[in-house]
């Protein structure tokens, strides 16, 4: 890794199928949007039950992005 800088969004994901398709979600939505996505951090996970049964599941994750010569910090 060279010498870059990178700025650091916190965002949630959320699936009803498992917490890594909530973590796909929300990297992949993320990207849609931001440039230079390079890795990311899961620092919260949490869930919605229903009747007794796991129905969302809620992932916080930190995605950081490098943040190029001339770009806005």
């Amino acid at each position: 890794m060279s010498d870059h800088v990178y700025r650091v969004v916190e965002v949630v994901g959320s699936s009803s199928d498992s917490t890594d398709q909530a973590i796909k979600n929300a990297i992949a939505r993320t990207n849609d949007t931001v440039r230079n996505v390079e890795w990311f951090e899961v620092v919260e996970t949490r869930g919605h039950v229903e009747n007794g049964a796991i129905a969302h599941y809620q992932v916080t994750v930190k995605v950081g992005f490098r943040v190029e010569p001339g770009d806005a910090v």
